[in-house]
């Protein structure tokens, strides 16, 4: 059965984890080590003062091991996850007792949760999977959602404005209800990326989770609210999103900055379940679990609708680390005098609509390497000609230069490809033979 143990037993198998036995305290000594091992390692912390919980942290922080955990190539994440997004296997659901249901508490003390930066307004919950009822197709959604705990019992709960939970929530408040969730915490990361792909409305992520764990996860149904979740979770939180009691918080987001302050929803927890010797998952925000989590299956979303549409013609996609795996991109093309760049443009723009900065580079670039792409603006890039700026649009929240609350943003295009009118050899890359 596919579950975070078994993930954890590819890690030491694979020499990527790294265990701290001695003590750590929860409140920013946990962040300061797992911001150490970003790009190296994963983390299992074994005492966490004040907790009997462990807990492990940077899972899939490099794209080998994001990789690892849909099991596939790292040349390969982006056809595994567009694949599974397809799917329409369900995953069986068991009879059987679970085992988090063998412990429970009623507040949220019981958990080792995480206090990460300076000036944040307290502890976060940050791997916690939400998952409740879509009302309109009675198909059952599952997203990601930071938590952070305002009493024993309450926490505030970070909810988009127009997404699938929120659109779940307003319908409930709307029938003067509450709306009843299972929280789960210290899942199999595959569970995780599934629940990061911003699917259709009415799609459920938990078949796409199913098909990338090759039919490997089992769900088991939750008593209090009848929401299915993974069987072998290590924490589960039964509770409900009150209708009409919101708090004021801020976090730290993906670009490792400060957000500005809003009012959100409260979760009023009923009962928190764990399994014997639990494992706790923390996402340092804004570092490189938190953005390949979020960015690598917008990323598989985007390389799945540009090959769609220009499938001679695409050859690689990345959202840049530079542009925190979400505000920019770089699409590498094998570019004819036929092919109409600025429409690649538009659709990558289309594709990932947080998008600010689209650059389009030739094949013999590394769309990951920010060397590379600036190599290309080096020697192939003409500012009068080859720039396209698209002002006062739809953008990202997150991005503090914007205009955050009318989501408006400028946005970039950038044509950095081998003008055709030039003759080709002026622009080879020389190579040395017998050099690797």
């Amino acid at each position: 059965m596919a579950d975070l143990r078994s993930y954890l037993a590819e890690l030491r198998a694979a020499r990527a984890l790294q265990r701290f036995r001695g003590p750590v305290s929860a409140r920013h000594e946990i962040a300061a080590e797992t911001a150490r091992l970003e790009g190296s390692s994963a983390a299992l912390f074994e005492d966490v003062r004040g907790s009997r919980i462990r807990l492990v942290s940077n899972l899939v922080g490099t794209r080998a091991r994001f990789a690892m955990a849909i099991g596939a190539k790292e040349a390969a994440i982006h056809r595994r996850i567009f694949a599974a997004s397809r799917a329409a296997r369900t995953p069986p659901v068991s009879s059987r007792t679970p085992p988090f249901e063998r412990n429970s508490a009623r507040t949220l003390s019981a958990l080792p949760i995480v206090r990460h930066f300076a000036k944040e307004p307290g502890p976060f919950i940050t791997a916690s999977t939400v998952h409740a009822k879509n009302p309109e197709t009675g198909e059952q959604n599952m997203s990601f959602h930071r938590i952070m705990p305002i009493s024993a019992r309450r926490a505030t709960i970070r909810m988009v404005e127009g997404r699938h939970l929120d659109r779940c929530f307003a319908e409930a408040r709307d029938r003067g209800e509450d709306l009843r969730v299972a929280v789960t915490v210290g899942v199999h990361p595959a569970v995780l990326i599934a629940g990061a792909y911003q699917a259709e409305w009415g799609k459920a992520e938990l078949t796409m989770a199913n098909a990338l764990l090759r039919g490997g996860l089992e769900l088991s149904r939750r008593d209090y609210s009848g929401l299915l979740v993974p069987s072998h979770a290590e924490v589960v939180i039964d509770g409900r999103i009150l209708r009409d009691v919101t708090h004021e918080e801020w976090m730290v987001e993906m670009l490792r900055t400060y957000d500005h302050k809003r009012r959100q929803p409260v979760l009023e927890v009923d009962r928190i379940w764990h399994r014997d010797s639990a494992i706790y998952h923390d996402i340092l925000s804004g570092y490189g679990e938190h953005r390949l989590l979020m960015g690598m299956p917008a990323e598989s979303k985007v390389d799945g609708r540009l090959r769609a549409a220009f499938p001679s013609a695409v050859r690689a996609v990345s959202l840049t680390g530079g542009g925190c795996n979400w505000l920019h991109a770089a699409v590498a093309i094998r570019r004819t005098r036929a092919t109409r760049v600025e429409r690649i443009i538009d659709e990558t723009f289309a594709a990932h609509r947080s998008l600010k900065q689209v650059t389009i580079v030739d094949d013999d670039i590394d769309v990951n390497s920010a060397e590379s792409i600036e190599y290309a603006m080096a020697t192939r890039f003409q500012a009068d000609r080859d720039l396209r700026v698209v002002r006062n649009v739809r953008g990202s929240s997150l991005d503090p230069s914007s205009d955050q609350a009318r989501l408006r943003t400028a946005k970039l295009g950038i044509d950095a490809t081998r003008p055709t009118s030039k003759r080709p050899e002026g622009f080879e890359i020389a190579r040395i033979p017998g050099l690797g």
